[in-house]
């Protein structure tokens, strides 16, 4: 597994869609992976560290994990299967530990909410990454 960041959140100008690019934390090569526009606005927020006056369905979560005295080891990106993502959620509780299917979406915003680090396994930048250009041309709206 491969550690990766949140780069950028913004809108492929392309696609109009709203996407998220994963960076690996030693390395040139990103993953973008197209979200939902709810997805990418809980993930931006966290990024920007900007709460919310409602809890979104990511806080929920890690508060619900928080009282099951639990935590989240860590999030990675596990498969990429006919142009989707799949991710697994994987929790520590009362030492045992939890592998919980999940969308990368979920994964991410949740991850960034309780400080888990971020993988992708190394087939899926692999198959799915692209070399990120010096120049920053990545056809983002932010």
């Amino acid at each position: 597994m491969i550690k990766v960041f949140v780069d950028k959140v913004g809108l492929d100008i392309e696609s109009e869609q709203a996407i998220v690019l994963l960076k690996e934390v030693q390395g040139d090569t990103v993953l973008p992976i197209w979200v939902g526009p709810a997805e990418a606005t809980a993930i931006a927020l966290s990024v920007q560290g900007v709460g919310t006056s409602r809890p979104l369905t990511s806080d929920l979560l890690k508060e619900v994990i928080v009282q099951l005295k639990a935590r989240v080891e860590r999030v990675y990106v596990s498969e990429f299967k006919e142009h989707t993502f799949f991710a697994q959620l994987v929790l520590n509780h009362a030492g045992h530990q939890l592998e919980i299917d999940c969308r990368p979406s979920d994964a991410i915003a949740l991850a960034l909410r309780t400080e888990a680090p971020i993988f992708v396994s190394e087939a899926v930048l692999q198959e799915a990454g692209v070399v990120a250009e010096e120049d920053d041309a990545t056809g983002l709206v932010h």
